[in-house]
């Protein structure tokens, strides 16, 4: 039984029910057309501030029409600004959208996440033994500053020499992010938000997390890279997720060395980052990596080719065409393992936030996902996007990007909550396929065993 509004929001709380006529002017009502005129209406009126490929696919999807300014929506994709000013004053009928959860920074913004890993590791530790909160050990040392500034002292001087990795806690694209392996760095750095804090007594100090930088990643033509694999969360209690099987990897425009620390085009992938490298070029042919050995599974034959980077992705691959890079490397058998272990940082993630998060019926939620592979086949969690970015950087990541919106939109299937059916005839949709492949694989409850279907190697 799912719980009430006021039981997730906690006790003080007071949950917006439907009134006949909306009594306070500071509630706006959305979707609150009479049955028979929602029969009546085939439209779906929708709403988004992101002129990216989200807006293309809104504007093409059959059926859908778009409001502008004040006017009443059934689907709003909207920007965390958005939820943080207007959701707690706003009233939506049951079957209007959002595309976020009112708290959905507990997994997003990094101090949060890692807290709350380290709370459900904890957690398991204590109910199921070390071995099972050993699967939890997928993301690097990490200290919340400036509250854990002396606990990471602490720690930093038992481990001299090695890199740590400052990011704050709630940008994104690589902004504010810098490397380190001098205690100074920190000082000077602790210096210079005291003193902006006491010139303006009213912004508080920016918090960062000090992380372990992994010193070891795994390299494809000497260049550092890490994977975007998007997740759909339609509920947490229960928790239902869908992982998208279509991703990327994003390449560094240059080769990695850990001698220059301070050049953010070595270590930071991000495309926001690379696109300003003097020599990047969406299109440019970036050199090979030598020739591979590329199974092919229908005769058994081995065929033998030179990869160049994708000319049409610019600094990107696609995520099939990285696991045929890697099973060609390492065989079939350590890919399968590799994925098995990414399967495994979804679902604990979402675990660990579960019980935390406000699982309003009217909210889903595409997290991007940003996975770190280092030299020994590990794979760790970076971080995890409320907001990733929908803006293509090329023709092919338009086509990738564009898919994964039309297939979210699938999943979330406005269409038949508009004509409000049945609870249980949505969910028996949602698990059948749409196409010949399914895009979407649901991910299995928390106490089955992982098993998710990816694109054959």
């Amino acid at each position: 039984m799912v719980p009430s509004r006021e039981a997730l929001l906690g006790p003080g709380t007071t949950a917006i029910r439907c009134p006949k006529k909306l009594q306070n002017q500071n509630y706006k009502g959305h979707g609150l057309s009479k049955g028979k005129e929602r029969e009546q209406r085939a439209s779906i009126r929708f709403k988004t501030t992101l002129m990216n490929t989200l807006m293309d696919v809104l504007r093409h999807r059959p059926g859908w029409v778009e409001v502008k300014d004040e006017g009443e929506w059934d689907f709003y994709w909207c920007d965390v600004s958005w939820l943080r000013e207007n959701f707690d004053h706003t009233y939506m009928d049951e079957h209007v959208r959002i595309s976020h959860f009112r708290n959905h920074y507990e997994l997003t913004r990094k101090n949060y996440m890692v807290k709350n890993l380290k709370r459900f590791r904890k957690q398991l530790e204590r109910e199921a033994g070390k071995l099972e909160a050993a699967k939890c050990d997928f993301f690097p040392k990490t200290f919340e500053m400036p509250c854990e500034y002396h606990l990471f002292v602490e720690e930093f001087r038992k481990n001299p020499g090695i890199t740590w990795i400052m990011k704050p806690v709630a940008r994104s694209q690589g902004k504010g992010i810098f490397l380190f392996r001098r205690l100074k760095d920190i000082v000077d750095w602790r210096k210079d938000t005291r003193s902006s804090d006491d010139q303006k007594d009213d912004i508080p100090v920016e918090n960062y997390v000090a992380q372990r930088y992994i010193e070891n990643p795994y390299l494809i033509g000497g260049r550092k890279f890490d994977l975007r694999v998007y997740v759909l969360v339609m509920s947490y209690i229960p928790l239902r997720a869908w992982l998208y099987r279509d991703g990327f990897a994003r390449f560094s425009n240059t080769r990695f060395t850990l001698n220059s620390i301070d050049d953010q085009y070595v270590h930071l992938t991000n495309v926001a980052v690379q696109k300003t490298s003097p020599d990047y070029h969406p299109k440019k042919l970036h050199p090979t990596v030598g020739p591979l050995c590329i199974h092919s599974p229908e005769n058994g034959s081995l065929s033998v080719t030179p990869w160049p980077w994708d000319a049409h992705m610019g600094c990107k691959w696609t995520l099939q065409r990285f696991r045929q890079y890697l099973a060609s490397k390492h065989g079939p058998e350590a890919v399968e393992t590799l994925f098995r272990d990414i399967d495994n940082i979804f679902v604990k993630s979402l675990q660990s936030v579960q019980k935390v998060i406000i699982s309003d019926k009217h909210c889903f939620e595409l997290y991007g996902y940003d996975i770190l592979i280092d030299q020994d086949l590990k794979p760790w969690l970076l971080e995890v996007n409320a907001s990733p970015s929908l803006t293509a950087s090329s023709q092919e990541d338009y086509e990738l990007k564009t898919c994964l919106l039309e297939d979210t939109l699938h999943v979330v299937d406005m269409e038949a909550r508009l004509r409000q059916r049945s609870e249980e005839t949505t969910e028996a949709a949602l698990l059948l396929p749409s196409s010949s492949e399914e895009s979407f694989q649901l991910i299995p409850s928390c106490q089955e065993e992982i098993s998710l279907s990816r694109p054959c190697v």
